[in-house]
């Protein structure tokens, strides 16, 4: 690869892209007015829920609330990254994918990369030199043909291997500083990162090398090390030994996601090749999500002792968001002595398939962790376990799943789910804002998730339906204005207005990444009237100049009270007479 893909090119393969001889290449359709319907492929559904808008150039299930552009189905139906994505798109349309030669970053980039990928051969030539390493891995059941699977490697000892080897002048020290394996001291000088250690390559998805895991051979501290945030490597994201799954495994049924290198390596050796392993890091959104591309079925093993247990728990309060049907997560608690490694090293594999197969699915595990802090047979007892399950049930997106939930707890407790459902529903603002991804304020409604619908929530779905309308709007009526999505409602003007042509699925892409962008898709779903009489445009302006009259009032209001109380500067007054 020689740089990055020109963002304009990114924007017209979309807007050229035939969303629906994408998807009806990969799912049968049914035509539905202007618009396309079918069974939902990314979760089990009898009654069609899934439609498609050839206008807009995407796609949204009602059912479980899947939604995207042409390229955000290519990755989630074909299991492709954002990059394999655009090229398989723009393939099937005898588009070849240009990069940016001038891109000094992408160049960089691939510096950093083919840097990597030579260190970690040096490392792997290194533990064929050393006897005492090569034995250590044998003693942990590791053989050759593993370790090379995994391009496993030593870094002897010595504070300057590395930097003597490849950071030979200026600008190749700046490369291995960049890539986390020397570290700058105080007075300017540089050391190795990695000394006499056993080493594990981090790959992605395309088997690039993105940074190093590090173990000790003895009892030096800390047994592990990892590499540390780069450009290339972020821990929140990635899962070691995915790259190895996808090699092994062309049909991924399940995962398993274990807390360390030697747990994912142990369970390879032993014909388990859906193990991968979080970086030292608890299980995050991002995990969770290259976890469902992949497989509807996701494991978590941990050790059998406490801290596994507070682990388990970590993972299933990220994971709730994630819930939705036809997923299935589910717990596994090895015996208290035992982690993944020994387990299997042990028992072997079918034991450890046992083990998988009597999970815990997250509801139980749910419902058996709250009531063992709790005194069941008491009804405060009962009645603290409800409180207790609320926030985490509000976490859970609206559907067939929540339902059965709240079924399960409302039995333990001992309660009709129907009085239990309005207990949990009136859980605080607060609650389901922050685990719903809404923004919300004092007194005001959510603008992007659900509830009544703001004003700014009208003019963001305005905008993405007819992008074109937002082209002469007066930006300048939103200055001043502290309504929740208000800076999402600018971002959105502000690229329609700087690129006129772009598309509904264009700006979908260009949010694809982003937090506050992420309820896009669902807003984007709602109709608006077509009719001519309906002037989007008008509508459009008409929601700013609300928002500039009400940001007017709120000043004033705000001015008078603190007239009231503390009194004005000049200057205050002087804008209180003028506001009125």
């Amino acid at each position: 690869m020689a740089g990055l893909i020109p963002q304009d090119f990114i924007d017209d393969l979309i807007a050229r892209a035939d969303i629906v001889e994408v998807v009806g290449r990969r799912v049968q359709l049914k035509k539905a007015g202007r618009e396309f319907k079918a069974c939902c492929p990314f979760h089990d559904e009898k009654t069609p829920s899934f439609t498609l808008s050839p206008a807009k150039g995407f796609y949204h299930c009602f059912g479980c609330g899947a939604h995207g552009t042409a390229i955000g189905f290519l990755m989630e139906f074909d299991h492709l990254s954002f990059v394999e994505a655009i090229e398989s798109l723009a393939s099937s349309m005898g588009v070849d994918v240009p990069r940016s030669e001038s891109d000094q970053p992408a160049r960089r980039y691939d510096e950093l990369f083919s840097l990597l990928d030579t260190v970690a051969r040096h490392w792997q030539k290194c533990l064929k030199e050393t006897p005492a390493a090569v034995e250590y891995l044998r003693n942990r059941g590791i053989d050759g043909s593993t370790a090379k699977r995994f391009g496993i490697g030593y870094a002897p000892d010595g504070w300057s291997n590395v930097l003597d080897k490849f950071g030979k002048s200026e600008e190749a020290t700046e490369r291995l500083l960049a890539t986390g394996l020397i570290i700058r001291k105080d007075n300017g000088k540089h050391y190795d990162r990695f000394r006499e250690r056993i080493m594990f390559p981090i790959r992605d998805l395309r088997g690039r090398t993105i940074g190093f895991g590090g173990r000790t051979m003895g009892d030096g501290e800390p047994k592990y090390l990892n590499s540390p945030e780069t450009v290339l490597f972020h821990k929140g994201r990635e899962l070691y030994g995915m790259y190895e799954a996808r090699q092994a495994l062309r049909h991924i049924d399940r995962l398993v996601v274990v807390e360390g290198y030697m747990d994912t390596i142990a369970l390879a050796r032993n014909g388990i090749d859906y193990a991968v392993a979080t970086l030292g890091t608890a299980t995050t959104i991002e995990h969770l999500n290259r976890l469902f591309r992949l497989t509807e079925n996701v494991y978590f093993s941990f050790d059998g002792d406490r801290a596994g247990r507070k682990a388990a728990w970590r993972a299933l309060e990220n994971a709730l968001p994630q819930v939705r049907e036809g997923r299935q997560i589910r717990f596994v608690f090895l015996p208290e002595a035992h982690d993944p490694d020994s387990y299997v090293n042990e028992h072997g594999a079918d034991a450890f398939v046992q083990q998988l197969d009597s999970s815990l699915p997250l509801s139980q595990f749910l419902i058996n962790e709250l009531a063992s802090q709790v005194d069941m047979e008491t009804i405060d007892g009962r009645a603290k376990l409800a409180e207790m399950a609320r926030p985490l049930v509000n976490r859970l997106p609206a559907g067939v799943y929540r339902e059965l939930l709240i079924e399960g707890l409302a039995e333990a407790v001992g309660l009709a789910a129907s009085k239990l459902n309005k207990i949990i529903a009136g859980g605080t603002t607060h609650e389901r804002s922050r685990y719903s991804g809404a923004v919300t304020a004092k007194k005001r409604p959510s603008t992007l998730g659900g509830g009544k619908p703001s004003i700014v929530r009208r003019a963001i779905t305005l905008l993405l339906n007819c992008p074109a309308a937002g082209v002469d709007l007066d930006l300048g009526k939103l200055a001043g204005v502290n309504r929740p999505g208000v800076d999402l409602l600018a971002a959105l003007i502000e690229t329609v207005q700087s690129e006129p042509n772009i598309t509904t699925a264009g700006l979908l892409e260009r949010w694809r990444h982003d937090d506050k962008g992420r309820h896009l898709g669902k807003l984007a779903a709602a109709e608006i009237p077509v009719d001519e009489e309906f002037d989007t445009a008008a509508e459009l302006a008409e929601c700013l100049q609300q928002l500039a009259v009400a940001r007017r009032k709120e000043r004033i209001d705000f001015l008078i009270e603190k007239q009231t109380v503390t009194g004005l500067t000049d200057d205050e007054r002087s804008e209180l007479r003028q506001q009125r």
